[in-house]
């Protein structure tokens, strides 16, 4: 199939309640996630199409990747671009622990239909290990960043991934610019979502916010230039 799904997947935005009241993530965490109903008419006509269960598997890919850098975290390897040295820039992010549904216990609650959207609540509570894990990242001086990144609608989930780690390679390029006065050859270290994550849609773009602990690790610098 050439052309790739476009699934229509965002957090709503509740800024009545944002200004109100935030609430903590620290013990349980309650994100809300929709995809569209009848957003796959490529697929109608394959054999063994769920056009019911269909959103729900893509709102089941979504949940447990943005849970999972909440809950454990992700690890990154950024190199800076360098056009002096002819190398161009790279960021890994790899999860620390695999968002398996199973593993991490995640909830789907109070499911509805509106505006041809299937949405529902996605929950999941921490055990005491894991608040006790989320406690260190924020008693210990890990600093606190920001980054907002873009990833491409026609990939589907694949897009909200890009677009997460766009967020998190903006910014650690923008924290350690900062740090750092000659382009180092290579940065690692590891960031924890401390809170909710923002996702919505923007100029035809995933597009997502989001706020980290950021661990140090290791900076490499060139030796030889």
């Amino acid at each position: 199939m050439e052309k790739r799904l476009q699934i229509i997947i965002f957090f709503h935005l509740f800024l009545f309640s944002l200004f109100a009241q935030t609430p903590s993530v620290k013990e349980h965490i309650r994100i809300p996630l929709w995809a569209e109903v009848d957003a796959y008419p490529e697929l109608m006509q394959e054999e063994g199409f769920d056009a019911e269960k269909y959103p729900i598997q893509k709102i089941k890919e979504v949940a447990p990747f943005l849970i999972s850098g909440m809950v454990y975290g992700w690890d990154f390897v950024y190199t800076p671009s360098d056009a002096a040295r002819n190398v161009e820039e790279y960021f890994e992010l790899t999860e620390k622990q695999l968002s398996d549904n199973e593993l991490i216990g995640i909830k789907y609650s109070s499911p509805w239909i509106q505006d041809n959207r299937l949405n529902c609540w996605c929950e999941y509570t921490r055990t005491p290990m894991q608040i006790q894990n989320y406690n260190l990242w924020a008693s210990i001086q890990n600093p606190t960043i920001q980054g907002q990144g873009f990833g491409s609608i026609s990939l589907g989930f694949d897009g909200i991934v890009e677009a997460t780690k766009d967020a998190v390679k903006k910014a650690v390029r923008e924290h350690y610019r900062g740090q750092i006065k000659n382009k180092p050859k290579e940065i690692t270290g590891s960031v924890l979502i401390r809170k909710q994550p923002l996702l919505g849609i923007d100029a035809g773009k995933y597009t997502i916010k989001l706020d980290f602990f950021l661990e140090y690790g290791t900076i490499r610098y060139y030796t030889v230039f």
